[in-house]
């Protein structure tokens, strides 16, 4: 991959010029050229992608996609693709879509295969009710038990897909709160549970943690010969794995190319495949191989996620905003921005470039976003009539999967309504024009127009799919994967590390294996304090 600062780029020192002429530009102004909305979207699949509501021109986009060429975006994709030691710090390829390559020659693809064998007969063992627990009775509940890549990304899917679901009820146990865990076991029966342990060196500590708290409630209640029947591994380290009492033939393996924010697609994603069975998996898998190859195929100028993180380094670079909702309209989603928060910020969280240097731009964006229409009653104000600049992914779908009409045109009513009004505002006069039919004195009018003033100019990018599908999904993750990857060519860092979580981890465990008596010559007198005041409880 090529290493070059993006601001020394011919590309760049154009786009600074260009945004001194964009800058006081009226987005709405823009749509007097008719053909404006057709020139700036994108039918794919059965996705419309339509940013014409987005602050830029015909000229913006030739020198955002110019910056992508110059940067060699071309060239990192061969290596993306190509199985390259991209995550160079840690030595590691970057093959998450190897899980879902469908080509003779894919990376991997022998144990690919057979990994996803062993999922596929082993959910349906699970689902069909063949695999008994120790009791005989068959399974009901499953638990996932895992932290970040290994909880996010599987409860998302589950959550979307929950239409889809078959008779199994999935439950995810993730932070080491230990009421948290409680809460979950309350709920189970032990005989009829199914835990799925998923950490790919089995030391992690929250996840270890968890994980022996769920095993001491089950083993005081069906004893040590149970652990068998219901604990299930996902994992690497074959050692402590039999040292927990699971079954070797319950191992699902992992590999050191999968990134743990990226790896739904592999065996972290099991218990997917329990709550909607293997065949619905596959559909996930399909989805995003498709949009693979719509990336790796597809000219710049029709790429839907080159396009998109061309937009977002626009305006994180050059229109210094620091944020971007995603806003999916359908509660299905109400996952997808936490899992987004993860993927994006942890990968593009980063002020070293790949030569090692300080970096002198800015980077990674901070993402955040709930479903409409509730986030509309919530923190639209702020979109809306704040000071700050804050670009938006508005998600929805032409058909809801229960069919109720009535509901769904409410529903997308407001998602386009939405958009059109962070666009066009309300300006003083139509503000003035609307007061003055109702029964108000000339003075009151005065006094309350500037508050009902929208200022519009607010940009959003439209994505409407056809239905919410195993697949469509899987399509519109593996889009926001490849715009991570093209913000990271660009902005010339290693998105595939994520060294900035050790710390924290390295702290918390000093602090823990001293907590009764904290060696005051190694901490600050803050933490300190809160140490001995926590013990004091």
């Amino acid at each position: 991959m090529r290493n070059i600062n993006p601001t020394t780029t011919t590309a760049w020192k154009k786009l600074d010029v260009h945004f001194k002429e964009m800058k006081n530009v009226q987005l709405k102004d823009l749509f007097n050229d008719e053909g404006r909305a057709v020139d700036f979207s994108i039918h794919w699949e059965d996705f419309l992608v339509d940013y014409s509501k987005n602050l830029i021109t015909k000229d913006t986009r030739a020198l955002l996609i110019d910056l992508a060429e110059e940067a060699g975006l071309k060239s990192a994709m061969k290596s993306y693709f190509g199985g390259d030691k991209i995550n160079a710090t840690e030595g590691r390829s970057v093959m998450h879509t190897a899980l879902r390559d469908e080509g003779d020659t894919a990376f991997a693809k022998e144990e690919v295969d057979s990994v996803k064998k062993l999922i596929e007969d082993f959910t349906q063992k699970i689902i069909s009710g063949r695999h008994k627990g120790v009791t005989g009775k068959a399974i009901t509940d499953v638990v996932n038990i895992g932290i970040g890549g290994s909880d996010l990304g599987p409860q998302m899917v589950v959550e979307a897909l929950k239409f889809y679901k078959n008779h199994l009820n999935v439950h995810f146990i993730s932070n080491v709160d230990g009421d948290h865990v409680m809460e979950t076991l309350k709920k189970l029966n032990p005989e009829t549970t199914l835990f799925v342990i998923v950490s790919k060196t089995f030391t992690t500590q929250e996840t270890l943690t968890n994980a022996q708290t769920v095993r001491k409630w089950f083993v005081e209640q069906l004893g040590e010969n149970g652990v068998s029947s219901h604990f299930v591994a996902v994992s690497t380290n074959l050692e402590a794995i039999a040292d927990f009492g699971i079954d070797h033939n319950n191992v699902f393996p992992m590999w050191d190319w999968v990134g743990g924010r990226f790896s739904l697609w592999s065996s972290v994603g099991l218990s997917i495949a329990l709550a909607i069975g293997y065949k619905n998996f596959e559909s996930l898998l399909h989805g995003a191989y498709k949009m693979d190859r719509h990336f790796r195929d597809t000219p710049f100028d029709q790429n839907i996620p080159v396009l998109t993180a061309l937009l977002s380094v626009w305006y994180n670079n050059f229109y210094k905003c620091e944020t971007e909702a995603i806003i999916p309209y359908t509660q299905y989603l109400h996952r997808l921005p936490a899992y987004l928060q993860q993927a994006i910020m942890e990968s593009n969280g980063k002020s070293v470039d790949r030569n090692g240097k300080k970096i002198t731009y800015e980077t990674g964006n901070i993402i955040w976003g709930e479903p409409g229409t509730n986030s509309q009653h919530a923190f639209f104000q702020l979109i809306h009539q704040g000071s700050k600049l804050i670009p938006a992914d508005f998600i929805g779908f032409k058909k809801s999967l229960y069919g109720n009409k009535n509901h769904h045109d409410k529903l997308m009513a407001n998602f386009f309504a939405q958009t059109e009004a962070l666009m066009n505002g309300k300006t003083l006069e139509q503000v003035e024009l609307e007061l003055s039919t109702k029964e108000m004195s000339r003075n009151q009018i005065e006094q309350l127009k500037p508050f009902k003033v929208f200022s519009g100019n607010k940009p959003t990018t439209s994505f409407l799919i056809e239905k919410l599908t195993p697949e469509s999904l899987g399509a519109l993750i593996a889009m926001y994967e490849h715009k991570i990857f093209v913000q990271g060519v660009i902005w010339n860092i290693y998105s595939y590390d994520q060294w900035g979580v050790e710390l924290g981890k390295q702290l918390a465990t000093k602090i823990l294996n001293n907590i009764d008596s904290i060696d005051e010559s190694v901490h600050d007198l803050s933490t300190i304090s809160l140490v001995n005041s926590y013990k004091k409880s």
